[in-house]
């Protein structure tokens, strides 16, 4: 995109083991090249989201969450060691395997993603241990601070009119396929009137399909 406009910084929290964020962060990339925006990526966790209540979930949210742990550990120990601006071109090359080629999400898979966007294979020892785990939190609790408990994976958060942080957030959008070009442009600006309208908390309908990975 040819825009000489300043680029509205986007703070966009992810888990790399959620399908639907997988989408809404594939947009989010489309909307970077169609509209002047620049994207700052952060990890949060469902892992963490879902501490203390997993005996309430479906057997397969259950599984889900027990391989959860691993992805946000390697990234956030990644981040530390070579700089945020791993966590995007990372989070991809996971999502790619996760999502798109459908690997486990296992070690193995880890270690090639890690091999995918030059980095050390061994930083997936990193996803066996907690030592990266008080960052890891901190990150998550940032992002969640923004939208309240109520919420999963992703949260946004753009310049807003809230006196404390000077933001506006918002969980979402779920959408599939991923929309691309000016649609994607559309669909934020959309987002931004929406979230940025005081007192508006919530639309949403039943899905009726699953996600899309074109």
């Amino acid at each position: 995109m040819n825009d000489s406009r300043p680029r509205t910084p986007v703070d966009f929290w992810f888990d790399p083991v959620c399908p639907w964020t997988w989408l809404t962060s594939r947009w989010m990339l489309e909307v970077e090249k169609a509209r002047p925006v620049a994207i700052a990526w952060h990890v949060m966790s469902l892992a963490i989201l879902n501490e203390g209540r997993l005996d309430e979930l479906p057997e397969r949210i259950r599984d889900l969450m027990g391989q959860a742990w691993a992805p946000v550990r390697v990234l956030t120990a990644a981040s530390q060691a070579h700089g945020p601006e791993v966590l995007e071109p990372l989070y991809t090359a996971l999502g790619t395997r996760f999502h798109r080629q459908q690997q486990p999400r296992t070690r193995p898979t880890v270690e090639a993603a890690l091999r995918d966007v030059g980095l050390p294979a061994d930083l997936a020892d990193t996803g066996d241990t907690d030592a990266y785990d008080e960052l890891l939190r901190a990150s998550h609790q940032k992002g969640l601070a923004l939208v309240g408990e109520e919420v999963g994976s992703p949260i946004i958060a753009v310049p807003g009119p809230d006196i404390d942080t000077g933001q506006v957030a918002f969980f979402g959008p779920v959408v599939t396929p991923a929309p691309k070009g000016e649609q994607a442009g559309r669909l934020w600006d959309g987002t931004l009137i929406v979230a940025s309208t005081p007192g508006f908390y919530e639309i949403k309908r039943s899905r009726t399909v699953g996600p899309v990975f074109d």
